[in-house]
């Protein structure tokens, strides 16, 4: 990469750092966005009802449509005082550009897009590359991309997030499973007329944690933890309680959906049911409102499906293939260990789909994240080297 090219992609990527863009407060980042990809020479810019920006460099014709993929949002900062660089001043030293988002994932998104350029300036493709920066990824894994997907109907999908420069073809899925116990409200000092909904979600919890683990020799474990518990009336003033909530986080393999993971705890609550008559329960997927800055609104099942491609696939060889060529003799394949998008466009809709990206998962949510220049550059031209590759 030549040194214009070089100061092009950081200035892009300290200026997407340098524009705060919490989950639900993108607007600013796509507006940018959109003038940037506009200057740049893509041939279409447009966002999208939810709230994504699509850029598309136009193919001569003829080739496979490839959508890179990176997310717009970031976590909040939980704590200024923690940090020692400014979370939004794309601070530069050592090497490295300091702000919330640089490793998660604005400079993967920086170097797409101008992966996408350089491609064009040098003569392009036959086949179209669009570049999306989609929204709400943070909090609703896949919402969003699926929007983009309707929109772009790609022919393989390259999600931008963390991957050391490896090329991942997997991810473990996440769901959220809402477990519900009822009771009968009584006053404590006479517990015996009423019915503690508490005590039936503690039986009920032991049952469920004592399920064994699936797993998968790719992806790993498929493990459920118990994240929170809350009972109503909270807090209770001398009162049994008749409701209590808790919620599991479930990892997720590949073959796995709503009904199968479900069952298990259906299963034991039905032969709790069977053995004490005041034992009363469900067990659901939780589902969330999103509502994005232009706003729309609608409702998200919380149920990322684990995808995983075969090692063997043509796609995967051409890119492996490419990368190693482009200078990337390291290049390994691998799995992510959390959720992407890639849960939509792999996991839902069955298209071709890998990861590609700079910086290491362990970079992600925290203080003072960075991304180092020297893989942001790596990463740029590892985008262009896929593109050629995939986009024929």
């Amino acid at each position: 990469m030549n040194n214009q090219k070089r100061d092009r992609l950081i200035e892009l990527c300290v200026k997407l750092i340098q524009t705060p863009s919490v989950t639900g407060k993108e607007k600013d980042i796509t507006d940018l966005l959109s003038r940037e990809m506009k200057v740049l020479g893509f041939d279409e810019v447009k966002i999208d009802g939810i709230g994504n920006i699509i850029g598309k460099i136009s193919g001569t014709g003829g080739g496979r449509k490839v959508l890179f993929d990176g997310h717009l949002d970031t976590v909040s900062i939980a704590n200024r005082n923690s940090w020692t660089k400014e979370p939004f001043g794309a601070e530069i030293e050592d090497g490295k550009i300091y702000g919330r988002g640089a490793s998660d994932m604005k400079g993967a998104l920086a170097a797409m897009i101008m992966a996408a350029v350089s491609v064009k300036e040098n003569g392009g493709v036959s086949g179209d590359i669009y570049v999306s920066g989609t929204v709400f990824e943070e909090v609703a894994e896949g919402y969003s991309l699926a929007s983009v997907i309707k929109l772009v109907s790609p022919d393989v999908v390259i999600i931008g997030e963390a991957t050391e420069l490896n090329l991942n073809i997997g991810q473990r899925g996440r769901a959220e499973l809402l477990i519900k116990t009822k009771g009968v409200p009584a006053h404590s000092s006479n517990p015996e007329i009423g019915v503690n909904a508490v005590y039936h979600m503690m039986n009920l919890i032991s049952e469920i944690t004592a399920l064994p683990e699936v797993s998968c020799p790719h992806l790993g474990k498929g493990n459920l933890v118990l994240t929170d518990i809350i009972s109503s009336p909270y807090p209770g003033a001398s009162v049994i309680p008749e409701e209590c909530i808790a919620t599991f986080d479930r990892r997720l393999i590949t073959g796995e959906n709503p009904e199968s993971v479900l069952q298990p705890i259906l299963d034991i609550i039905e032969r709790i049911k069977a053995s004490d008559s005041t034992f009363k329960a469900e067990a659901t997927i939780a589902s969330m409102i999103v509502e994005t800055y232009t706003r729309h609104s609608g409702v998200h099942k919380r149920f990322a499906p684990a995808w995983l491609m075969d090692r063997d696939h043509e796609f995967v060889k051409l890119s492996l293939e490419a990368l190693r060529k482009s200078g990337k003799t390291q290049t390994e394949v691998g799995t992510y260990s959390f959720c992407t998008n890639g849960s939509c466009s792999a996991g839902i809709s069955n298209i071709p789909t890998l990861g590609f990206g700079p910086s290491r998962e362990d970079q992600a949510h925290v203080i003072d994240e960075y991304i180092l220049i020297d893989e942001l550059e790596q990463a740029c031209d590892g985008y262009v080297a896929i593109a050629k590759s995939l986009a024929v």
